[in-house]
């Protein structure tokens, strides 16, 4: 099976590039492909991107970063397409995944697949708590079911889940998930949660390795999320 590891990439993430060249680097699946798809304003990123010693090209830039994230994420699926890749593991470029995840992930055997990263947030008590970035269904009669986290035991368990909806930041898909759906391109926030609607509604089953545990390189951001936008981290 040939996959193509395909990482959206901007300017704002060069705080962890090294790192995480240096991680995905270690990826021990032999018959891959990486490629970066820079959506950048300008031309200065992709230079860094190819001193890493990685393939990179110009994505489509747009205002908003939700757009730019998801124009670059379907230029990989244009790729995988044109050129006969079975899968593409989609990571971001701060999230690091097992260095035999696309192993893992193949042994799965399910069309869509995705790993395990946490994400800051804070509590209602104000304190700062990680949170994974992957759901089950509650079930009810709802058209579109509500949705929980998965427990610390789901998550300690490294077994393959049932899900229903993930963060982008580590997805496994096979190549025929992307003759019905696409990432949206219309978007100001939440492409991830509107690609995960768009499986649900086209009974494309989602799942979880919770093996698949990956590194989350938050802590030294430079910009963060505010009203579907990317700003200047406060000091």
């Amino acid at each position: 099976m040939k996959v193509l590891v395909g990482i959206p990439a901007s300017f704002h993430k060069e705080y962890c590039l090294e790192e995480f060249s240096n991680g995905i680097k270690k990826l021990t699946y032999p018959k891959k492909e990486i490629i970066f798809i820079d959506n950048s304003p300008h031309n200065n990123y992709i230079k860094k991107i190819n001193c890493q010693g990685f393939n990179a090209i110009k994505g489509p830039y747009f205002d908003s970063p939700i757009q730019r994230i998801s124009a670059s994420r379907n230029v990989i699926i244009e790729k995988a397409t044109k050129e006969n890749f079975d899968y593409i593991l989609f990571l971001d470029q701060d999230t690091i995944p097992p260095k035999d995840s696309i192993e893992r992930f193949l042994k799965g055997n399910k069309p869509i697949i995705c790993g395990v990263y946490f994400s800051r947030a804070k509590s209602k008590d104000g304190k700062l708590t990680y949170l994974p970035s992957v759901y089950k269904v509650i079930p009810s009669d709802k058209e579109l079911p509500d949705m929980i986290g998965l427990s610390p035991e789901e998550i300690a368990s490294n077994r393959l889940l049932n899900v229903i909806s993930c963060g982008g930041g580590c997805i496994f898909a096979s190549r025929e998930v992307f003759t019905k759906i696409r990432f949206r391109e219309d978007l100001k926030q939440c492409e991830d949660r509107w690609f995960c609607i768009d499986l649900y509604k086209n009974k494309i089953p989602l799942f979880c390795d919770t093996s698949v545990k990956c590194k989350h390189l938050v802590i030294n951001r430079t910009h963060v999320w505010k009203d579907g936008k990317l700003i200047l981290k406060p000091i």
